[in-house]
């Protein structure tokens, strides 16, 4: 939707029973109960600072910071103070295999669309856009992981794709097409969000530090090759870049926090109800939208992101079968 926390491999959980011998405990401590809802907490924190991370980006772009520099910046931030973090995932990072590099890659330029979308495009439109991911993981999960693809896996990319042309309809055309670069970023970031998360999937003898630690480098990396394009004055960014370091290194460590939040949450939570506990990004950045920048979906908007929310929560229903 993670952009770097977004990138967590999906949940699992481990089941304690008890033997025949043992007794049944009938009381629940109060302070268990408190620590067992940490995981949810940890995802409500998680989704609800995504759900506004893109208002310091356009505080930023307004600075003179365009979205490559500052996602460059942001990212540098992140992977300095995540890899001094964890030390010991980062030297592990020295024989990584072959799909931790494209991992890092698809996520990397995932999270690079998504802040260029979200700074120049509509944040709602942007973000549901995103969330089309369940219509390329399925067939991508089939493709690379052989997964099985049945009739759930069709209905959820049936949904995700009503939805998609709901959101897409161009009045003025009379058909479904993206209306702007934002449009087109937000699919892109979905798409290259999708292969990332398959290999996140792949890669299950990777820890979630490292996992981490490449991606906010792929960012950088992305963000780096991007420079060049956007074609920004390198004194001049650098100088906004300073006047703005106080943002710049609380996005940094923000992501970081955001990062380590989403993957102690999702560790502990089943995939179905994870789903539901993340689609609350959504809900906050539309309050967001409208109350920092005036946003507002139109009708179809709605009925189109209505779709792509049945989707994703259709598709943590599938694996939580």
């Amino acid at each position: 939707m993670l952009r770097t926390c977004r990138s967590t491999p999906p949940p699992s959980s481990e089941v304690m029973c008890n033997t025949a011998n043992e007794p049944i405990a009938r009381d629940v401590n109060p302070s268990l109960k408190a620590f067992a809802s940490a995981p949810v907490w940890a995802l409500l924190a998680g989704a609800a600072t995504w759900g506004v991370i893109w208002y310091p980006y356009r505080i930023l772009a307004h600075a003179g910071l365009d979205g490559a520099w500052s996602t460059v910046l942001t990212y540098a931030v992140a992977l300095v103070v995540g890899a001094s973090i964890f030390r010991s995932a980062a030297a592990s990072l020295k024989g990584m295999p072959a799909g931790a590099w494209v991992m890092g890659a698809a996520i990397g330029w995932s999270n690079l669309a998504y802040v260029l979308a979200v700074i120049d495009g509509e944040v709602m439109r942007v973000l549901l856009l995103f969330y089309l991911a369940p219509l390329w993981t399925v067939p991508l999960a089939w493709l690379l992981l052989r997964e099985r693809l049945d009739a759930p896996g069709f209905a959820v990319m049936a949904l995700a794709f009503a939805g998609a042309m709901a959101m897409l309809w161009h009045p003025q055309a009379g058909f479904p097409w993206p209306r702007d670069h934002a449009d087109w970023l937000g699919l892109a970031a979905g798409l290259l969000f999708a292969v990332g998360n398959v290999m996140v999937r792949r890669l299950s003898q990777m820890g979630d530090a490292a996992k981490s630690i490449v991606i906010w480098a792929g960012v950088t990396l992305a963000g780096l090759v991007q420079l060049p394009f956007t074609g920004a004055d390198a004194s001049s960014a650098i100088a906004a870049a300073r006047a703005s370091a106080p943002v710049v290194i609380g996005i940094g460590i923000a992501l970081v926090v955001m990062s380590l939040s989403l993957q102690y949450g999702l560790s502990r939570l089943a995939a179905n109800r994870a789903i539901v506990i993340l689609l609350f990004e959504l809900v906050i950045a539309a309050l967001a939208a409208y109350v920092l920048a005036g946003e507002v979906l139109s009708p179809h908007e709605w009925i189109g992101g209505g779709l792509i929310v049945a989707a994703s929560l259709a598709s943590g229903w599938v694996k939580a079968r």
